[in-house]
């Protein structure tokens, strides 16, 4: 593969390792899976700084700086989304799933923070009502990583539902994320309808040269999963706490992986509404 002219260094560096030729064998396979790591953490850029930042402003922030923490944690998210377009880390297209997926979670954050599902512990100026900005930018890295690993690893699809009914679908999980304070809790119609669109779909990708599959329910699992570590993390950071971790923390519960899995439906679908859903004609591996 040769570089587009005026490509990120990224894509530079990604297509000289793409076009190293190596023989079949362990060689072969040993450089695919970790040319296959090195794209997924780039994907991941976004999502690893904001943990790297919870982290690091949870042990060393200074606790009577002028500067709130999570108002630096605002103010260096921006910075990050600024200079990765700058840059030319992160597309315009993909900048505009970012901004829809932080308008959509700041949204939800202002509701169940609200109805006390979780609550922000720290002050805050940069702040609407007890949400502070920076908790948008949370899901902005979910929609940032689908965003670039699906341009990345040139996502397509076999068996995919139509288009509309996956809008139904998502649309009908956000709705109850808000609707179950009041009405039955349909999560686990949610979960048969995504078993019943998505039951016969595969996602195929191409880490180096030979395309490979998964089930794409597999895939939402996998990332639920790892979001759910990162959830880990960020309460393990005090950057947000759940009731029951208000004397002291713990693990989230496993539970919370049907929430993240119901959420990765919702972000998928807004991803896919801006990359399209190309189907396969590979033979897949």
């Amino acid at each position: 593969m040769r570089p587009i002219p005026g490509a990120t260094r990224f894509a530079r560096i990604r297509a000289r390792l793409e076009a190293i030729r190596l023989p079949p064998g362990p060689r072969a396979w040993a450089f695919e899976f970790l040319l296959f790591g090195f794209k997924q953490g780039w994907a991941c850029l976004f999502g690893g700084l904001m943990l790297a930042l919870l982290l690091a402003t949870h042990f060393f922030y200074p606790a009577h700086a002028a500067l709130h923490r999570y108002d630096f944690l605002t103010l260096a998210a921006l910075a990050i989304q600024a200079a990765m377009l700058a840059f030319r880390l992160e597309s315009w297209a993909e900048a505009k799933v970012i901004f829809a997926f932080h308008v959509i979670g700041t949204v939800m954050e202002l509701f169940k923070t609200q109805a006390g599902s979780w609550i922000y512990p720290e002050a805050s100026l940069l702040h609407i009502g007890a949400v502070p900005l920076f908790s948008g930018f949370m899901y902005a890295a979910v929609g940032s990583y689908i965003a670039r690993v699906w341009r990345i690893f040139d996502f397509r699809f076999t068996r995919y539902p139509p288009v509309w009914t996956t809008v139904a679908l998502a649309g009908a999980i956000y709705v109850n994320f808000f609707a179950h304070h009041w009405l039955p809790d349909i999560r686990l119609i949610l979960f048969a309808a995504a078993i019943a669109l998505f039951g016969r779909s595969w996602i195929v990708f191409t880490p180096w040269r030979t395309p490979r599959s998964m089930p794409l329910l597999l895939g939402f699992f996998l990332v639920a999963l790892f979001i759910w570590l990162a959830e880990n993390i960020g309460t393990f950071a005090n950057a947000w706490t759940y009731p029951d971790q208000r004397d002291g923390w713990h693990i989230v519960s496993v539970a919370k992986l049907g929430s993240w899995c119901l959420l990765m439906i919702i972000s998928f679908v807004l991803v896919s509404l801006i990359h399209g859903v190309r189907a396969s004609n590979n033979q897949i591996r």
